[in-house]
């Protein structure tokens, strides 16, 4: 009897995983587009070229490019860290660049970046990870200190240059990303191993904020990267694969993956693939939804 209710309260804490949600494509599978022996990251699809961006971390860090299934060109070479990116309004490729403590604009050019603006140069900060715009043009992106844990921050850049450090004390800020409607940022943090959403308010800035989602599952791999479909449900990377999260907060499903999964994006030319940036592979997923859009 005692083995028994042990068994029925483990259970209890950690329930089973659930299933594809409802809005992979009924008998699809995960599919390898890119291995090599390098950890990938920062995932995003250009409408007008056609073709996924996704940064790689080996002896040079570099922004790839998917040419076809099995093969990749070398975009930008040493790039100095860039991890996350977010094409911007304007059709730029936003990078937060790690080791050089910078964001970076970078002008899409056929074979290689034909211009690269620097948005913002602060020596001051750790190692900026993930970044994004919200529909008004605003940037946000995190700046984990992965060390010590003291001193993290979640900042945001306005248009014209000014920069806020915002009031979000999480002690490892991770993928960020803005909700379609402007109104809501999410933060993953590293070190909780979970997600916090924070409403924006009128200017840019956010008010306190709360945890949004915490699985109750074994596997403690950290949170990173995010995305958006277009009907506002989450995409979260961590804690075992990827979860799919509805805008309030209930989980519609969970898509393992065999290594650990950094981030995702939604592309394809139908905007209904789903990338997985892992470690030594990029994979996709066929969706039965499209990516969000921030900008009409």
């Amino acid at each position: 009897m005692f083995i028994l209710a042990l068994v029925l309260c483990l259970n209890q804490a950690n329930p089973p995983l659930p299933g594809f949600p409802g809005t992979v494509v009924k008998g699809a599978k995960l599919e390898t587009e890119y291995a090599d022996d390098r950890f990938f990251e920062g995932p995003t699809w250009d409408p007008q070229s056609k073709k996924l961006f996704f940064t790689a971390f080996g002896k040079e860090t570099q922004i790839l490019r998917l040419e076809s299934k099995g093969k990749a060109m070398a975009w930008a070479d040493k790039t100095e860290g860039v991890n996350g990116t977010f094409l911007t309004r304007e059709g730029r490729l936003l990078g937060a660049q790690a080791f050089g403590h910078r964001l970076i604009a970078y002008t899409l050019g056929a074979d290689k970046p034909v211009g690269a603006t620097v948005l913002l140069f602060q020596s001051t900060l750790n190692q900026p990870n993930d970044v994004c715009q919200a529909p008004n043009g605003d940037t946000y992106f995190t700046d984990p200190d992965f060390k010590k844990r003291e001193k993290s921050g979640v900042f945001l850049l306005k248009p014209n240059g000014t920069l806020t450090k915002l009031a979000i004390a999480l002690p490892t800020p991770n993928g960020i990303k803005v909700s379609m409607d402007g109104k809501t940022l999410m933060v993953s943090d590293s070190h909780l191993k979970n997600w916090h959403q924070f409403p924006i308010n009128p200017g840019g800035a956010t008010g306190e904020g709360k945890m949004f989602f915490d699985p109750k599952v074994k596997d403690q791999s950290e949170p990173d990267g995010l995305t958006l479909d277009e009907k506002g449900n989450w995409y979260l990377t961590g804690r075992g694969g990827v979860w799919v999260v509805n805008p309030q907060g209930k989980a519609l499903g969970f898509i393992p993956t065999p290594t650990f999964c950094s981030n995702v994006a939604f592309g394809g030319e139908d905007g209904k693939t789903l990338y997985f940036t892992c470690s030594k592979q990029l994979l996709s997923l066929a969706m039965n939804t499209r990516g969000a859009t921030w900008f009409k």
